[in-house]
C-alpha cells in the first residue's frame, strides 16, 4: 500500500452550509519580494468568472506585500456532492531547518519573531501522533504518543509552492489549480450582500486562494490513511507537515513542547507562543475528527474566510484570524500585525466558542 495524497477530498456540508474543499497536488518546490496573480482561465469562464477571481486576486493582492507573482489555473466543473469549490495546490517537500532560515529572514512584524521563538531548534521538531504502524499503544492505535526521533517526519515539511514564494524560493510553474462547481447560483457583489439562494463568488474564490496561500494541514493525509481507511504507515512516512501545523496545538500537546498532529477529535488550536495561548480553534479532520478537514479554522464560529462551510446568502469576510495566520507562515501584511494585539486574538477565539 501507499500513502495517498486526497486529489478531489470533500466535506459534507451541515444543512443550509455548503463545504469549501481542498484538494492537493504533488510537485517540487526548488530555494532562490506586490503580489500579483495571473490568472489563466479555462474557456468555460464566463465574463462575470474572470472579473470575480480578479476581485479575489486584487483582494489578496492589497493585503500582501510580498513581491511575488502567482500562476494559477482556473475553472469551472461539475465536482461532488456539495462542494462549492476546490484548490489544488502545487506542494513540495523542504527541510526543516531551511524553512525556518528562509522564515527567519523575511520577518517583518512583531507576531513574526514571537511565532519563530516558538519554533524547535535544531534540524527537527516533536508532535503528537496516532494511528501510525509503530504507535507504541499498537499498530494504528488512536491513542496519541510523542514522537520526537528525528525521523524524516520531523525534519522535513510540506508546503505549498506559494507559501514558499513567500518567503525567498523560487518555482517556475502552476502554483495552483481551482474550480469552482458549475451547478450552484451565484452572486460575484457583495457590496449589497448576497442574495438568497446564492453564494458569495469572490468570497470563496479568496477562500480557496488562501489554500494556495499556505492554509492547509498535512493532518489530513494522516486522516485519509489510517485504517480502516489506509495503512497503517510508519510516522516516518509522513513527511507532509505544513507551515502552518506548526502553529497546531491541543491541551495535551502544549503540555509537551510539541504540536498536535493527530488525526482525532481533540480540540485542536492556532497558536504562537508553544501553545499557551489559543488564538483561534482548527477544525480536526473529515474521518476521525469533527467532519470538517484539518485545512481550516473551526466551523460556524466566524474565525474568517478559512471557514469550511458557506451558506446561501452569506457574505464570506476575511478577518484578523486570517492575516495573522499568513503573517506568520511567511506573508508580509500590510499593516502588519502589531504585538499588543495577541490578548485581544485570545479573546476573539473565547468569544467564538460561548457564541457557538
Amino acid at each position: 500500500m501507499k500513502i495517498l495524497v486526497p486529489l478531489a477530498v470533500s466535506i459534507v456540508g451541515k444543512p443550509s452550509r455548503t463545504a469549501l474543499a481542498l484538494t492537493v497536488f504533488a510537485a517540487l518546490c526548488i530555494p532562490v519580494s506586490a503580489l500579483t496573480f495571473n490568472f489563466t482561465f479555462t474557456p468555460e469562464s464566463t465574463a462575470q468568472d474572470i472579473a470575480g477571481f480578479n476581485a479575489a486576486g486584487a483582494f489578496w493582492s492589497s493585503k500582501f506585500s510580498d513581491n511575488v507573482t502567482l500562476n494559477m489555473d482556473v475553472g469551472t466543473a461539475a465536482l461532488g456532492t456539495g462542494i462549492l469549490a476546490q484548490a489544488g495546490s502545487t506542494q513540495g517537500e523542504v527541510s526543516y531547518t531551511d524553512f525556518r532560515n528562509h522564515l527567519a529572514a523575511d520577518a517583518t512584524s512583531a507576531f513574526d519573531n514571537t511565532a519563530l521563538s516558538s519554533l524547535a531548534t535544531g534540524t527537527s521538531f516533536g508532535m503528537l501522533l496516532n494511528r501510525t504502524s509503530n504507535n507504541p499503544n499498537g499498530s494504528g492505535s488512536a491513542t496519541a504518543y510523542l514522537d520526537n526521533d528525528g525521523d524524516d517526519n520531523n525534519t522535513t515539511l510540506y508546503i505549498t509552492t506559494a507559501n514558499a514564494k513567500a518567503i525567498g524560493y523560487t518555482y517556475a510553474g502552476s502554483d495552483a489549480s481551482i474550480t469552482f462547481g458549475n451547478s450552484f447560483s451565484w452572486d460575484y457583489d457583495s457590496s449589497n450582500g448576497i442574495s438568497s439562494g446564492s453564494y458569495d463568488f469572490v468570497g470563496i474564490a479568496i477562500h480557496e486562494i488562501g489554500h494556495s496561500l499556505g492554509f492547509i494541514s498535512g493532518v489530513d493525509i494522516l486522516d485519509g490513511n489510517s485504517p480502516p481507511i489506509n495503512g497503517p504507515f510508519s510516522d516516518d512516512q509522513f513527511t507532509y507537515v505544513s507551515s502552518l501545523d506548526l502553529f497546531r496545538y491541543s491541551t495535551a500537546s502544549a503540555a509537551s513542547g510539541v504540536i498536535d498532529w493527530t488525526a482525532s477529535a481533540t480540540n485542536k488550536y492556532f497558536s504562537l507562543n508553544n501553545g499557551t495561548t489559543a488564538i483561534a480553534g482548527f477544525s480536526t479532520g473529515l474521518n476521525f475528527g469533527d467532519g470538517r478537514q484539518a485545512s481550516h479554522w473551526k466551523d460556524n464560529l466566524g474565525l474568517g474566510v478559512m471557514d469550511p462551510t458557506a451558506a446561501t446568502g452569506e457574505t464570506l469576510v476575511a478577518g484578523p484570524n486570517d492575516f495573522l495566520a499568513f503573517d506568520v507562515i511567511g506573508w508580509d501584511v500590510v499593516p502588519e500585525p502589531s504585538s499588543v494585539l495577541l490578548g485581544s486574538f485570545g479573546m476573539l477565539f473565547a468569544m467564538g466558542r460561548r457564541r457557538r
